[in-house]
């Protein structure tokens, strides 16, 4: 008889596990992450939502991956494995991107931060870590630049909402104002020197991530004092169920929903990231040849007018009860008091103001195409 090995994988956990617990967040397994979902105490989703809507919340995303590429051919490197064009990028800004296959499909969406004269960080998504480091890694090696993991090196927090800033300007020397939107700065942040501080997010509102050393006890003196500083503005400790739904009501895509492997930045509505007009880059003549093609599914965005909620992954049909497409992402939409969704069908269908239908339950309910974002936040006056 032979001993029969069962071997669980091991969870991550991100250095603020602890305090999560202690603050009795609902914890979930993400992507083999130990994550808060929500935080009961604070009021649920539904609290956390609006608060980062109205106010402020924050967020342990210590989850996300983070890859530096820094030599002298740093940027050719960038460029080779991205869609978007990176020598538009001035030392201190960032940008929105794409790793893509030779398909023109997606590895990864990205944002690309210019640290310095030959210095780029790229910060990818926590369920690709590992496959996005070797693909970059393996697509780069032609290049004279060093590629590195530093994924576990940082505690991650988002301070997100529009008196975000007002809470970060209190721990930080840095001048927050002086930051645009999709830029960064470094600072001494809760004491620390030389964070890096982005202003970036994926909430669709105005908002801040900074970047401190991933031990335990660093991790939870900045995050206690985030959350001491934040409640002049009413802030709240916002988990993974918050983080979802303020990113659809933004529509802003998540990789195995919006985009993957087998879709393409055409159909997922990202050309206007996409620079074919730069040199030669992974994926782009597979585009161009799509493109020539023409379109035969795009992604839509839908308010569901009958009662019911469109899940991920359910069935869309026309109006005549035949199966078009399917639901990327679907939830009620906490700030906007509607059930929303994201759904692939074919790009006749794309229509603003027609009519679907989504299995629901086993039954089909009305829907109709309207334009996203689903929300915009105001601009400031």
């Amino acid at each position: 008889m032979f001993a029969v090995s069962t071997t669980t994988p091991t969870i991550r956990k991100t250095a603020l596990n602890a305090v999560h617990r202690q603050m009795g967040a609902k914890m979930v397994d993400f992507n083999g992450w130990d994550m808060p979902v929500e935080y009961p105490s604070a009021g649920g989703i539904i609290a956390e939502h609006n608060a980062v809507r109205t106010g402020v919340g924050i967020f342990d995303v210590s989850h996300m991956g983070d890859i530096r590429l820094q030599g002298p051919e740093a940027l050719a490197a960038v460029q080779h494995i991205s869609m978007n064009d990176a020598s538009r990028l001035a030392i201190g800004q960032a940008q929105y991107s794409a790793l893509l296959y030779s398909q023109g499909t997606f590895v990864d969406d990205v944002i690309v931060h210019r640290l310095g004269e030959d210095d780029y960080l790229l910060v990818i998504n926590a369920g690709t870590r590992e496959k996005d480091f070797n693909w970059v890694r393996d697509n780069t090696r032609q290049f004279a630049c060093k590629v590195e993991n530093l994924s576990d090196d940082f505690t991650q927090i988002a301070i997100q909402g529009p008196k975000g800033v007002n809470l970060l300007q209190k721990l930080t020397d840095a001048n927050l104002s002086a930051v645009k939107f999709y830029w960064v700065t470094r600072g001494t942040v809760c004491g620390l020197k030389n964070i890096l501080i982005a202003r970036t997010g994926y909430t669709a509102e105005d908002g801040f991530e900074i970047y401190v050393p991933a031990d335990e006890s660093t991790s939870a003196m900045v995050w206690n004092k985030v959350l001491e500083a934040g409640k002049e503005f009413g802030v709240l400790p916002c988990g993974l169920g918050a983080r979802n739904t303020l990113r659809l009501e933004g529509a802003l895509s998540l990789y195995g929903h919006e985009i993957s492997d087998t879709i393409n930045v055409w159909e997922a509505g990202l050309d206007r990231f996409c620079k074919m007009e730069k040199q030669d880059f992974l994926g782009r003549a597979a585009l161009e040849k799509a493109k020539a093609a023409g379109l035969k599914r795009t992604l839509i965005g839908l308010e569901m007018i009958e009662r019911g909620i469109a899940r991920d992954g359910y069935k869309v049909f026309d109006e005549g009860g035949r199966e078009i497409g399917y639901v990327t992402s679907g939830s009620y939409a906490p700030f906007l008091k509607k059930n929303i969704a994201l759904a692939y069908v074919p790009t006749e269908f794309a229509v603003v103001g027609s009519h679907v239908k989504v299995e629901c339950r086993s039954q089909g309910v009305k829907a109709q195409v309207v334009p996203t974002p689903f929300y915009k936040r105001p601009k400031k006056t």
